[in-house]
C-alpha cells in the first residue's frame, strides 16, 4: 500500500504504490512511465489521479527527466518532463514535486517552517554521486535550516533483494572503505547484497538532516505491491528498453 512518513504532513505528500490507476497488463496500475508503451492517455489518467489527491492538476506538477545524476535544480514555476535533474526543491506552494522509481529510493524533504520542499531520485549510483548533499543544499541556498529539515527514505529495493557484484560494491568501497558495512557476501563470494535504503539514509545524515524516516518496504516482492524493474527482469517482462511501469513519490507545501 502506499506509505506516507510519520515525520511529513499526511496531507502534503505521498509515496504511492502501484494501485489505483487505469493502466492494465504488466503495467497495472498507477503506472507513470511515458517512456514505457503503456497507453499515452492511461499514464495521463493516473497523472491526474496522482494530482487530484492533492487537490491540484498534472499541470501544477514538476516532473524531471531522470537518469542516474547529481544533479539538483530549484524550480518556482510547473514543468513537465523538460529538465534533466535527479533533483529538486521548491518554495512556491501551488507546486507538486515528484520522483518516478522502480527499485531505486525515493527521498522527500520539507522544511515546513521555512516553506521549502524537496523530492530526489536516489539509486545507489545518484546516492554515490551526491544527489542527496546537493539536494539538502539547494534547500539550505533557499532559506532552509537544517534542523527544521525533515527527510524520508520511500519503498525501494531493500537488502535482501539487491545482489550485486563486486565491481559496483568496489566503487562504492574506493569513496569510502566505511561503505563496506552496506553489503552482506553471499556464500558464493562473488555478489554481495547491498543495503540501499540504509545508505541513502546514511547520505542524509552526513548532510546534516537529523530528523529521518525510513519505509524499508522492499519493491521487489510482487506482494508488496509495488512496481520493480528488476523483479520485472527476471521475469522477462521487459523486451525493449525502458518499457516498464514506474510508481511515483509527491511532496507540496
Amino acid at each position: 500500500m502506499s506509505w506516507y512518513a510519520a515525520n511529513l504532513n499526511k496531507s502534503k505528500h505521498c509515496f504511492f504504490d502501484a494501485k489505483g490507476g487505469v493502466s492494465q497488463g504488466k503495467y497495472a496500475a498507477l503506472n507513470t512511465n511515458l517512456s514505457s508503451r503503456d497507453n499515452p492517455a492511461d499514464i495521463m489518467h493516473n497523472f491526474e489521479i496522482i494530482a487530484a489527491h492533492f487537490n491540484k492538476q498534472p499541470a501544477d506538477m514538476v516532473t524531471l527527466r531522470q537518469g542516474v545524476s547529481d544533479n539538483a535544480v530549484y524550480i518556482d514555476t510547473p514543468t513537465w518532463f523538460k529538465i534533466y535533474a535527479d533533483g529538486v526543491v521548491t518554495h512556491n506552494p501551488h507546486l507538486l514535486l515528484g520522483i518516478k522509481t522502480a527499485d531505486c529510493a525515493p527521498v522527500l524533504l520539507a522544511d515546513y517552517k521555512h516553506g521549502i520542499v524537496g523530492a530526489a531520485h536516489a539509486g545507489w549510483r545518484g546516492a554515490y554521486k551526491g544527489i542527496i548533499e546537493n539536494v539538502v543544499r539547494l534547500m539550505l541556498e533557499h532559506g532552509a535550516k537544517l534542523p527544521d529539515i525533515s527527510a524520508a527514505v520511500g519503498p525501494c529495493m531493500q537488502q535482501t533483494s539487491f545482489a550485486v557484484q563486486d565491481d559496483m560494491r568496489q566503487i562504492l568501497l574506493n569513496l569510502s572503505a566505511d561503505n563496506a558495512r552496506w553489503f552482506l557476501s553471499d556464500a558464493d563470494g562473488v555478489h554481495f547484497y547491498f543495503d540501499l535504503s540504509g545508505y541513502v539514509e546514511s547520505r542524509l545524515k552526513n548532510a546534516g538532516v537529523e530528523n529521518i524516516e525510513n519505509s524499508r518496504i522492499d519493491t521487489y516482492p510482487e506482494q508488496n505491491g509495488y512496481f520493480s524493474y528488476r523483479r520485472n527482469t527476471h521475469l522477462g517482462l521487459i523486451n525493449v528498453p525502458k518499457d516498464y511501469p514506474t510508481q511515483y513519490s509527491c511532496i507540496c507545501l
